[in-house]
């Protein structure tokens, strides 16, 4: 059942989400014979109930959240979890199985790519035909049409088809159509991934002019987005809620844990000159692989590389990658050792890095060897260390620098 209500302003909660579940079919010959029948019982007054039938599953099942004006919900999980179905149905694009959805208000939606756009009309005409959907005159459009061209970035392009738009464009169009009309209810999926960093750091700030008197529904994959904006988190697995609450951290920290494996180095390049046989954190525990420190820990990093046929010993350099793969900090020592070495023979290498101050979350070294540095690589490999900085504040910065507050007067 889906119920959407047009209300004032001083309502406080804007959506209402209670025991949501959504079925899918495996099949599609299958899934339209299921149709057909559901079809008929609903002429006879009958329902098929909440049991699955061959080759049915759960995308969404029993979901339920309240969010009220001025919050900001942030929906992860795995590709696959029911986000963007739960997304659909909340956007009225498809009516859920199970449950109901109460929103009270108007709803700007983002959800997938060009959707809600007419492919052969302008940019301008499709803003008009999506503030008509969401409930304004012409009038009130007109006001609102210069800004949200300009927020866009399309005063060359906005007389356009938008069939010819890049997939940039559109995200900056549907973006400004969204947040520009200042709804009650703003839905946003992970399309603002297409953008580029200046337009998403534009999006940010929109969001955050908007969020006082709006209820925010964001889904992303990047979890510094998430805890950018978000007051509250709902972790989906395989349709049903693993973790909801407003301890946004401990549900950053339950999806970064799903990808906590030993995963296996990967070797980029080399030139079979060397090869790196080990490499660990001397004064870090392991678990399961995974390197467990805390924030402003001094760690002793210790490698050992196979020399097949180098001379003199290789230039040493780390490089550390966030989990969402993201370069974030060179490890170069400034004393590089260098002297003749034999072939076929180990080396060990220890390297202590003092106070680690990145962020809370999970990271990886990558570990190259080189001639010089950045000159003539000999080996690199991903993943040689994967470690996880645990403090109790989550952050959107990928750096937690140590400091002092201090009373003056």
């Amino acid at each position: 059942m889906f119920d959407t209500q047009h209300i004032a302003a001083s309502e406080e909660v804007l959506v209402k989400v209670e025991g949501l579940g959504k079925k899918f079919c495996k099949d599609l010959k299958t899934g339209l014979w299921y149709g057909v029948k559901d079809l008929v019982s609903g002429v006879r007054g009958s329902t098929q109930g909440s049991e699955l039938r061959s080759k049915e599953f759960w995308a969404v099942k029993d979901v339920s959240f309240e969010l009220r004006r001025g919050e900001c919900l942030g929906l992860i999980g795995h590709n696959g979890a029911g986000k963007s179905t739960l997304l659909k149905i909340l956007n009225g694009l498809i009516n859920p199985d199970e449950g109901k959805v109460t929103i009270k208000g108007r709803v700007g939606a983002l959800i997938e790519l060009g959707a809600g756009f007419n492919p052969i009309l302008s940019g301008r005409e499709n803003i008009y035909n999506n503030g008509a959907v969401l409930g304004f005159s012409r009038h009130e459009i007109d006001e609102k049409l210069n800004a949200i061209i300009e927020f866009a970035e399309l005063e060359e392009f906005i007389d356009m088809p938008v069939q010819h738009y890049s997939s940039g464009m559109k995200v900056r169009l549907g973006f400004a159509v969204a947040a520009q009309m200042e709804p009650d209810v703003l839905i946003i999926d992970e399309v603002l991934a297409v953008g580029d960093l200046g337009f998403i750091l534009k999006c940010f700030k929109a969001i955050d002019t908007v969020l006082p008197n709006t209820a925010v529904i964001f889904v992303s994959h990047s979890m510094p987005m998430i805890s950018r904006i978000c007051n509250q988190i709902i972790l989906l697995s395989k349709g049903k809620t693993e973790f909801q609450g407003e301890n946004v951290s401990k549900g950053i920290d339950l999806y970064y844990n799903s990808f906590l494996t030993n995963e296996d180095s990967d070797v980029v390049f080399t030139d079979n000159s060397l090869e790196l046989i080990s490499a660990t954190l001397e004064n870090a525990k392991s678990d399961n692989g995974i390197y467990k420190i805390n924030w402003g820990d001094t760690i002793n990093l210790k490698c050992t590389i196979k020399n097949v046929n180098l001379n003199k010993t290789p230039f040493l350099s780390f490089a550390i990658y966030d989990k969402e793969q993201r370069s974030i900090a060179e490890i170069i020592p400034l004393k590089q050792i260098t002297k003749e070495i034999e072939h076929n023979t180990e080396i060990e290498f220890l390297i202590e890095i003092k106070n680690i101050n990145l962020s809370k979350g999970v990271y990886n070294i990558t570990f190259s060897a080189s001639e010089t540095l950045s000159k003539n690589i000999f080996y690199k490999v991903h993943k040689a260390i994967t470690f996880q900085v645990n403090h109790d504040l989550q952050i959107w910065n990928p750096y937690l620098i140590d400091s002092e507050l201090k009373y003056v007067n």
